[in-house]
């Protein structure tokens, strides 16, 4: 079936399946059992029955058309499979990579080729081969992830986490595997506190690998606008950011505890979208729910910073398929960072919005917190598009909120998914 499986559809390859083929194939031989039963019905009712001679011969005549047809009927589900296997290839993108490009990597055509099962074809899945998890806008990116995978085996990683970030950023994702050591930071484990004190304490400059920044310490972070939900975000002592969740500034701004008592005590586990430092997975910690917060380190080290806190983020952009089974979270929140991540494309917030749906489990809540409304067309649009949901309404507010200055429109809202049958 090829060499590389980049399935095009959730941006991943995993197995090839023969599933496709085997339809059509099944439907061929019944086609063909079909034609041969009508075609011995003809020859032992059609000859003439005054002259045995002639019957036989006229049988021979026509078992030799069945074989005919039989061999032209075997001949042509060969050359389907054959065609189904190529718009396979075609659909799937198993030989999107050409790995017998010199500028390819030796690590990159080890890890992208495909491992026969050692007990040969599933019979369960129909498998026959393993092949490994790369994102299909990876080969228009194909010699920057060669680059990257250009490296010692088992030696040390080189120190390119903005350059994977870069390949991420261009669709490429997941990004492959590598067989080497990523870059640590040697005083780390000394300045970690322990949970739940750290918290709310502030992370030492130490703790993150600062490579690629323009700031090389939380206190020159502080001192920027990074994005709207992170203004001072760093900042945990001093700023706004322990107060955000447990105080209101505007009636846009949603109360955790208000927001959990919707839920009826069914919050335990929860998905944080957007920019931000995670201080809303602190507060939901402090009240005994787990958030995954998904972020990418645009600008800031947010991933180590997260962690630091004893939190979990998880390195991923808006454009990867969730990671995660249906159905799973209790809550999802999706920021007023949301807009600026999708772009402008009405699909592609569509595309977001069912993959968001999809892992919240009926019942749960969808938190929209402070999605930004650039003009009323905008606000209609998002508005029309949460009611194709379905969604019960438990919290609505729309409100103007001053920004560099300027007065801006939100929109934010508490929403139930309803069983669907």
């Amino acid at each position: 079936m090829g060499s590389v499986s980049l399935k095009i559809g959730d941006g991943t390859a995993r197995f090839k399946k023969s599933t496709l083929c085997s339809s059509a194939v099944n439907i061929l031989m019944i086609l063909s059992v079909i034609t041969t039963n009508l075609f011995a019905l003809y020859a032992f009712t059609s000859s003439p029955k005054n002259n045995q001679t002639e019957q036989l011969h006229q049988v021979h005549k026509n078992f030799s058309l069945i074989s005919e047809q039989v061999s032209l009927i075997l001949r042509e589900i060969d050359q389907s499979q054959k065609k189904l296997a190529q718009i396979e290839k075609q659909l799937l993108g198993y030989e999107s990579f050409d790995l017998s490009r010199p500028n390819i990597a030796k690590e990159l055509k080890l890890f992208l080729n495909p491992h026969k099962l050692p007990l040969g074809k599933d019979s369960k899945t129909g498998m026959t081969e393993m092949v490994s998890s790369v994102g299909h806008s990876c080969e228009k990116s194909s010699d920057l992830l060669s680059q990257y995978m250009n490296y010692k085996v088992f030696g040390n990683c080189q120190d390119d986490w903005s350059f994977a970030q870069k390949l991420i950023l261009k669709g490429c994702e997941p990004l492959p595997r590598r067989r080497c050591f990523a870059k640590t930071v040697s005083s780390k484990v000394n300045y970690l506190l322990p949970f739940p004190n750290s918290l709310w304490k502030p992370v030492s400059n130490k703790t993150v690998n600062w490579s690629g920044f323009s700031c090389k310490n939380f206190e020159c972070l502080n001192s920027k606008k990074l994005n709207r939900g992170c203004m001072h975000c760093f900042d945990l002592v001093n700023g706004y950011e322990n107060q955000r969740f447990v105080k209101s500034r505007s009636k846009n701004d949603f109360l955790v505890d208000d927001v959990l008592a919707l839920g009826n005590g069914g919050i335990r586990i929860g998905f944080d979208i957007g920019i931000g430092s995670g201080s809303f997975a602190a507060v939901m910690a402090e009240r005994n729910v787990t958030i995954v917060t998904s972020t990418l380190n645009i600008d800031a080290p947010f991933n180590e910073f997260i962690a630091a806190r004893g939190l979990f983020p998880i390195f991923l952009s808006l454009d990867h398929r969730f990671p995660f089974y249906d159905n799973v979270f209790d809550l999802v929140r999706a920021t007023n960072t949301l807009d600026d991540d999708v772009g402008k494309k009405q699909e592609k917030l569509e595309f977001l919005m069912f993959d968001m749906d999809r892992i919240l489990r009926p019942g749960g809540l969808f938190w929209i917190d402070n999605f930004y409304c650039a003009n009323d067309e905008k606000k209609i649009a998002l508005t029309r598009l949460i009611e194709r949901f379905g969604y019960r309404k438990l919290k609505w507010a729309v409100g103007e909120k001053v920004d560099s200055g300027k007065s801006q429109v939100f929109l934010s809202a508490v929403l139930q998914k309803l069983v669907r049958v």
